[in-house]
């Protein structure tokens, strides 16, 4: 039997602006996710990646088309409606840490949890320094996002995204500041939530490289998905080279 989707996208467009300064980044987008999986989505800046990774996280709205999370129809739902949604199910990662610099690794951590904590729907989080140690930091509770590295700041940023433990993780362009072996770590971080926790997890990224450790491939040029590629032997994100 098929597994049911998690996501499922139905032409999909998403047009900025008007007349001759009209800008469309998606292009009847049709797509499915399923619970669990690592999903890369790989394409040059320009391609729409962003646009519909933040339709798929209810921070944008389609100009068309329909996006439903299991049964519930994301498109036209309310501005609360949706930060429910990104509260109870969304964790984002983005290319820039996003980190309260007067707070330790932890308690930046625990910033998320207690709001978590204080939602009635919520199933629940995890303890903030066991997200740490997910992402091999359990050394590091103590530490001012100054005194981290970059790649330690991002995967303190992925444990914050983590902690709340979400249906599903959304990151753009997490290694795009990081030099290849920091790089490396922090994708590490990220296959370890997926496999561990089992949330479903989706980058987009410009570089090639990253498709290999993934579970599904999909490419994008001009607003429109090429390509799906199934990838039966996802690679341990230490072997990657790019």
């Amino acid at each position: 039997m098929a597994a049911t989707p998690l996501f499922q996208a139905q032409g999909l467009t998403k047009v900025y602006g008007s007349g001759t300064a009209q800008v469309v980044a998606l292009r009847d987008v049709d797509l499915e996710l399923v619970a669990g999986e690592f999903v890369v989505i790989l394409g040059p800046s320009g391609s729409g990646k962003s646009t519909l990774l933040n339709i798929l996280g209810g921070l944008d709205a389609p100009t068309s088309g329909r996006v439903t999370f299991r049964d519930h129809v994301l498109t036209g739902a309310t501005e609360d409606q949706l930060t429910q949604y990104r509260r109870e199910h969304v964790g984002f990662v983005f290319q820039f840490y996003n980190l309260i610099p007067g707070l330790t690794a932890l308690e930046n951590v625990q910033l998320v949890t207690d709001l978590t904590r204080d939602d009635p729907h919520h199933r629940g989080a995890e303890d903030p320094a066991e997200a740490l140690r997910l992402v091999g930091l359990g050394q590091r509770l103590d530490a001012f996002p100054a005194q981290l590295s970059g790649g330690e700041q991002q995967r303190v940023a992925i444990a914050r995204a983590v902690a709340k433990r979400p249906d599903v993780l959304l990151c753009d362009e997490p290694t795009g500041a990081l030099d290849f072996e920091t790089g490396k770590l922090v994708l590490e971080a990220l296959r370890r939530a997926n496999r561990e926790l089992g949330t479903t997890t989706v980058v987009i990224t410009h570089n090639v490289g990253i498709a290999a450790m993934a579970d599904r491939v999909l490419r994008m040029r001009s607003g429109e998905i090429v390509e799906h590629t199934a990838n039966p032997s996802p690679v341990d994100p230490s072997a990657l080279s790019w």
